[in-house]
């Protein structure tokens, strides 16, 4: 059996007082507060991930956008029928096209 005795203990030192403690445990979370106006009544509903594999689209795409874009991208593509991503490939197809002839 190993012999623990000779291992080192206590080498932080004695803990500070209560008084001197932080209260931040009891403390409530700040949460920042968001506010988007959607301009649909419908509730957002996120998408189930398998169908973006059923249309071969498997590379991931990640960035941070506001919340008002982000309202009105899910907003354009629910009113329109589309994935996210057909939305983002049409507006690139329009980017293209527009400095293309400009």
């Amino acid at each position: 059996m190993a012999d623990v005795s000779k291992l080192k203990r206590n080498t932080l030192g004695a803990p500070p007082p209560m008084e001197e403690a932080s209260n931040n445990l009891h403390a409530p979370e700040a949460v920042p507060v968001v506010h988007v106006q959607v301009t649909s009544s419908e509730p957002f509903q996120r998408m189930d991930g398998r169908s973006a594999r059923r249309t071969n689209r498997t590379l991931q795409f990640a960035t941070r956008v506001r919340p008002e874009w982000d309202a009105e991208l899910r907003s354009l593509a629910r009113r329109d029928g589309l994935l996210l991503v057909e939305v983002l490939e049409r507006a690139l197809e329009l980017y293209k096209n527009k400095k293309a002839s400009g």
